[in-house]
């Protein structure tokens, strides 16, 4: 019985990081002094747009890029292992286009990688990354590179995605769970004076930071994996969520399970590579940023938590009912409890817009696929390292 006394409190951890988190954010945002400080210096920027196979969306991120470009900047478009016309969009565009070709190497990172190198001749001050299906804040690339000017660490722009018009595939759910993921828990640990965890776009690195650190991977989360490694040379992430980037969900319902299987078959694998080193390293060294970070990313996906917190309450309950000892099932249910506070806390301050009250009423049919999905992964679905997810043009 001891095992699921021990289960049940290694559930406990995450759900007491996503609580204080959560309680943390309800404290409204404010910008810092140095935030708002105008700089004084000429300070270049270049943009790098990873791109596999997006002419379809890619205009619309150019223009707001380069609408917010000076003279000195550089927009550059990475077409990666591109088998439509993507280069010769961007180029019209008006952007600097890299062509790679690697079939053997194929991922994100080593786009990333590709756009560092070939900046290395010429070294801008700062480095911002954007996805070339996003939308940008009118003002995005100058609040960032006040911020980084100012901490000389990563700083991460909010990034959230919605629903495209007319989706056929109701993603109100995976909304108010993305809410919670990228603006929710951030805020809040911005509030305690915390780092973040990378987003993937709308980013942006002093040069020197982005330039010491490896790139070139296929690694399915890569930039997560980012956040963590600079973390480990005291480089940890800022939150700046002044500015945003949003983006749309895929729209259909293969797109949809393949984006959701690499999210988080990436996290997953993730925890189980970097946690245990994060927290050593933050122990040995006394860095609390680090052992934040790891803390943080010990929270599993939304639906996933939920899954295991009903699970384990039901297994320690059952076995209480049959004559077992109650410790498991008090555990488990404070675990429950504390988890369902966490969300209502959430929804009612930050999720009512994208997950109105009726939705819960499909709540089980919705439970059902995710227990569906996350068995499909059990039995060894895995997921591909870079495929353009299907979505309708950014609007």
């Amino acid at each position: 019985m001891l095992i699921l006394a021990a289960l049940a409190g290694l559930l406990s951890v995450p759900v007491a990081v996503l609580l204080v988190e959560v309680i943390a954010a309800l404290k409204a945002p404010r910008l810092e002094p140095f935030e708002a400080k105008e700089l004084n210096i000429e300070k270049r920027v270049a943009v790098i747009v990873p791109a596999h196979n997006e002419s379809v969306g890619l205009v619309p991120t150019l223009q707001d890029v380069k609408l917010q470009l000076g003279a000195a900047d550089r927009l550059i478009v990475i077409a990666d292992n591109c088998s439509d016309d993507t280069a010769e969009v961007a180029a019209a565009s008006g952007a600097e286009v890299i062509i790679r070709n690697d079939p053997e190497r194929v991922g994100k990172g080593f786009a990333m990688g590709w756009g560092i190198a070939h900046l290395s001749q010429d070294p801008p001050d700062f480095v911002l990354f954007v996805d070339a299906d996003c939308r940008l804040q009118a003002d995005l690339v100058e609040g960032l590179k006040r911020a980084c000017h100012q901490v000389q660490r990563p700083v991460q722009a909010l990034f959230m995605m919605r629903s495209a018009e007319n989706s056929p595939i109701n993603h109100s759910f995976a909304e108010f769970a993305w809410v919670l993921r990228n603006w929710v828990r951030p805020l809040g640990l911005r509030n305690l004076r915390g780092p973040v965890q990378l987003m993937g776009t709308g980013m942006m690195f002093p040069w020197n930071a982005i330039s010491s650190v490896p790139l070139a991977s296929g690694h399915l989360v890569e930039d997560l994996k980012l956040g963590l490694d600079l973390s480990e040379t005291g480089k940890a992430p800022y939150f700046f969520p002044f500015v945003k980037v949003t983006s749309t969900f895929p729209t259909s319902a293969k797109g949809t399970e393949s984006q959701r299987q690499r999210w988080v078959q990436g996290h997953l694998a993730t925890i189980g590579r970097f946690v245990p080193r994060l927290l050593t390293v933050g122990l040995m060294r006394g860095d609390i940023n680090v052992l934040v970070l790891a803390l943080d990313l010990l929270v599993p996906p939304l639906s996933l938590l939920a899954l295991l917190m009903v699970a384990t309450m039901v297994l320690t309950s059952s076995v209480t009912l049959l004559g077992g000892p109650w410790l498991p099932t008090l555990i488990a249910g404070g675990n429950l409890l504390g988890f369902i506070l966490c969300v209502v806390l959430a929804w009612f301050k930050f999720g009512r817009q994208v997950f109105p009250a009726h939705e819960l009423l499909s709540f089980g049919s919705f439970a059902l696929k995710k227990i569906g999905f996350y068995g499909r992964m059990l039995i060894g679905g895995t997921a591909s390292q870079w495929i353009r997810t299907d979505r309708s043009t950014p609007t």
